[in-house]
């Protein structure tokens, strides 16, 4: 029996060892030729539809590793584009070429530029133009319940927590602000996984202290929002998102005008808010006392990574209260009188910052 069992052990060691040798095979080079081939990538093709379409070509090996290796590479996001590739490429080469959007010409290809600490309506504008959609059609996209699973199993960052209903748009505060070339074509879908990614190489860095935080990844990036748009007159966001944790920790609620404008819908630059928009109680609005010692539902803009890694490696200190005058310098004070003291003092000597 016992002699019965190591053959059986070895004959599975033995289909193992196969298994990972033609699995290696399969996605190495085709050959050592250096001709090149022009391959296109459509706007909406599938991962499947990709690979069967390399392997069409010959440029890949195996149909069945390559299915493998995107199974286990699953925040790959193969570019529409035109491509030019060789059969000495290994498929990490080709399929990370796709991914990157490294296609052969830059006369189709086109920059789209997302700033830093604005809300999801504004995105939704940018790439309404880029893809000849409207705004409300890129919302919907954003909302939709099945395309939102697809991206939680495709990014590690991304959980449930962006399903919650009272939450206004499921991705405000994951799609990262940057400057984008993209394929002349691309589809909204494309700009979102490019945004996307840019967010995973974000915080890929800060893996590591993101999981070992007592707060979700959810929850940090709120934060990094709030921080980003209260700070984004700071010279001190490290100190500014130390005040938010020492409030969350006394169990006080975070006082953010910023959410509280979120909440209402409203910006900054559009009008003062109404007294029942202030004492409105929802699940973004911390100025009132129901949302003590709590982070609101959602993030409120998407943070730039100087505000993601002021969360993550705050300042320490033992404040409550920050200020900033117009020459970006932050005054921390510990006590309601002292903050009132330092406002009245800066309004005094013309250092007050005022929002335009």
């Amino acid at each position: 029996m016992k002699k019965k069992l190591i053959l059986i052990l070895g004959a599975i060691l033995v289909v193992i060892i196969l298994l990972i040798i033609f699995y290696f095979y399969g996605i190495s080079a085709v050959s050592n030729s250096d001709e090149t081939y022009t391959f296109t990538v459509s706007s909406g093709e599938s991962k499947t539809d990709i690979i069967d379409n390399l392997d069409e070509s010959g440029l890949i090996k195996s149909k069945i590793a390559a299915y493998l290796y995107v199974g286990l590479h699953r925040s790959l996001n193969l570019q529409a584009g035109e491509y030019e590739l060789s059969p000495n490429m290994s498929l990490e080469e080709i399929l990370n070429k796709l991914h990157n959007g490294d296609i052969i010409t830059e006369d189709n290809t086109f920059n789209i530029t997302f700033i830093e600490g604005r809300r999801l309506p504004s995105y939704a504008e940018e790439i309404a133009k880029a893809t000849n959609t409207t705004t409300d059609e890129v919302i919907a996209t954003l909302s939709d319940p099945d395309y939102l699973e697809e991206l939680i199993n495709e990014y590690w960052f991304l959980t449930d927590s962006i399903l919650n209903e009272e939450i206004y748009y499921p991705l405000e505060g994951y799609l990262f602000a940057s400057t984008y070339e993209l394929y002349e074509g691309s589809e909204i879908k494309d700009i979102v996984s490019r945004m996307l990614d840019g967010m995973n190489e974000v915080l890929s860095e800060y893996r590591e202290e993101i999981e070992a935080s007592e707060y979700s990844v959810h929850e940090l990036l709120t934060l990094a929002s709030i921080v980003e748009v209260e700070g984004s007159t700071s010279d001190d966001r490290a100190g500014v998102a130390k005040v938010f944790y020492n409030r969350l920790k006394s169990g006080w609620s975070l006082g953010s005008d910023a959410t509280t404008y979120y909440a209402a819908r409203v910006e900054f630059s559009d009008r003062d808010l109404y007294w029942s928009e202030i004492n409105d109680v929802n699940a973004y609005n911390t100025r009132v006392s129901e949302m003590a010692g709590r982070i609101p539902v959602g993030p409120i803009c998407s943070p730039s990574k100087e505000s993601i890694e002021a969360v993550l490696f705050p300042e320490e200190h033992d404040y409550y209260f920050f200020v900033a005058d117009k020459n970006g310098k932050t005054y921390f004070t510990r006590t309601n009188a002292e903050h009132n003291a330092v406002i009245s003092e800066l309004q005094a000597s013309g250092l007050w910052y005022e929002y335009n």
